[in-house]
């Protein structure tokens, strides 16, 4: 299924900058950054489990936000784009 997530880590700290680069070092063991903060990823339920739990184990609940919005299998007919692409070829296979 495509999984997009968003975040916003508030950066006004040391530990802020240091939990940014951490959810986007594990955004992208997952998936590819499309945006700064958003990340298409091909994920199945499992993946998609272990990794919301890392990302909120790395997050500061009080202060920052993480968004998963599920596409679904059949995520062709969910996506439309304009411009410069750096996303997912969702049409091709794809191999890890």
């Amino acid at each position: 299924m495509l999984i997009l997530i968003t975040y916003d880590v508030n950066t006004e700290t040391a530990a802020g900058r240091t939990r940014l680069r951490k959810v986007a070092k594990q955004c992208v063991n997952y998936g590819t950054r499309v945006q700064n903060s958003v990340f298409e990823c091909i994920l199945d339920n499992t993946q998609m489990i272990k990794l919301k739990a890392i990302l909120t184990d790395i997050i500061d609940e009080q202060t920052d936000s993480l968004r998963f919005y599920n596409l679904g299998n059949k995520h062709t007919t969910k996506v439309d784009h304009v411009g410069v692409s750096k996303g997912i070829k969702v049409e091709e296979p794809l191999i890890f």
